[in-house]
């Protein structure tokens, strides 16, 4: 797949689509309500990545209910699942939902969903993504039986969402996208009211690599620091210097960035270490720039550490691409979104420098992802993702169900 060109415009606003009564697919009060019961069940009992049994369990059971035939994937958490047949033909819509949650602790208070886990939540709304993609395959499949839905529907709950370099590729060498031809995902915003979603063209998520970077030599005694590798002061010339040296060897609108969150070394105030430690992340904007990242990373961080002799080690774990809305895909979230709640529902976005290992989708088939509003409306203040006070608007979850029920069904009236 090929990204949005620069004189492309992002913008999303317009007012094509069906008029809402004309799709079906609104959600039942009764299955709003287990809705929201089952993403609170969840919510208090968050797994980590590759880790999602009890989560995997309680979505087959509950599509299994539904007269659907989820297939778990073969590490034994995350699935796919079906509503129709694929004909082999015409491309599928899929529906993806990441399932995992995040090793921190719950902070929130006065609600009766606070994980039950220690250092375990779903702080970035993946409990809601899963619920959202579970409830329009539940109504989905009601369509289907009903001889409503004109052509099948794929739904991904994909593991390992927070594990880079992500649990998308395992999903994809599984299979998950055989058959598909557009894929449709959305993210928890808690800049955004519920009720609405934001939007783009192009890029929306940002690249996002992880660094770990291992710097020796003869230490000694701080009285005579010239017989040593000063490890201490390379380490601190790498972790101010090397990001500087990176931003000023590529384009400033790639948006390549190199920030460090650990920085260690030695044990004692007059010993000059034999060892030093940092690590960090590498974040860019731009694909192409993305894809030259290690070497310029790597060549910025030896100049550095050469400069005091340090034996240097670099350990690049690359992560996931940036995630970058297809104008097709984009547009159908938009007319789906505006079918069912009107032109107001759609708002502009701008690009996160937060990655996201749906991008790994995008690089096989078309697709995009939605920025879902989770705050609730007229709230003061923002409660950020992957921080523990994080929590969502659950009234988000049936804008999530009917904007991708509508989603299906536009899809299939424009084959």
């Amino acid at each position: 797949m090929s990204r949005a060109s620069e004189e492309e415009s992002d913008d999303v606003s317009g007012t094509e689509s069906a008029p809402a009564e004309s799709l079906p697919g609104a959600l039942p009060e009764p299955l709003r309500v287990e809705l929201i019961a089952f993403r609170r069940d969840l919510h208090m009992h968050p797994e980590l990545g590759n880790q999602e049994f009890r989560t995997t369990a309680a979505l087959k059971a509950r599509l299994e209910e539904a007269g659907l035939a989820p297939r778990v994937l073969p590490a034994g958490t995350g699935l796919v699942c079906d509503i129709g047949e694929w004909d082999g033909v015409r491309p599928m819509l899929a529906l993806r939902a990441d399932i995992d949650a995040l090793p921190i602790p719950d902070t929130k208070r006065g609600v009766p969903y606070r994980s039950t886990v220690p250092d375990r939540a779903h702080a970035c709304g993946h409990d809601v993504h899963t619920t959202v993609v579970l409830g329009a395959g539940i109504v989905l499949a009601g369509l289907a039986a009903k001889g409503q839905l004109p052509f099948p529907v794929r739904l991904i709950f994909q593991p390992a969402e927070e594990v880079l370099p992500g649990g998308a590729a395992d999903a994809i060498k599984a299979g998950a996208l055989e058959g598909v031809g557009k894929i449709l995902a959305v993210h928890c915003d808690p800049r955004v009211d519920a009720g609405r979603i934001g939007l783009r063209h192009g890029p929306i998520t940002s690249a996002c690599d992880r660094l770990e970077v291992s710097l020796d030599g003869p230490g000694g005694h701080t009285a005579r620091p010239h017989l040593t590798t000063d490890i201490v002061t390379a380490a601190a010339k790498v972790a101010t210097e090397a990001p500087f040296l990176v931003a000023r060897r590529v384009d400033a609108r790639s948006g390549l960035s190199l920030t460090w969150g650990r920085i260690e070394s030695g044990h004692a105030p007059n010993v000059v270490p034999q060892h030093a430690e940092l690590a960090g992340t590498v974040r860019c904007l731009d694909l192409k720039t993305w894809r030259e990242a290690p070497d310029l990373v790597h060549a910025a961080i030896q100049e550095v550490a050469d400069q005091y002799r340090a034996k240097l080690e670099i350990n690049y774990l690359r992560g996931v691409p940036p995630v970058v809305n297809a104008p097709g895909a984009a547009d159908l979230l938009r007319d789906a979104m505006i079918a069912r709640r009107g032109p107001l529902s759609v708002e502009s976005t701008e690009q996160s420098l937060g990655g996201e290992d749906f991008s790994w989708y995008l690089e096989h088939v078309p697709g995009a992802m939605a920025r879902l509003g989770v705050r609730k409306p007229g709230e003061r203040g923002v409660r950020d993702l992957h921080q523990g006070d994080f929590d969502a608007d659950e009234s988000a979850i049936t804008v999530g169900v009917e904007l991708f029920t509508a989603a299906a069904l536009l899809d299939a009236a424009r084959l």
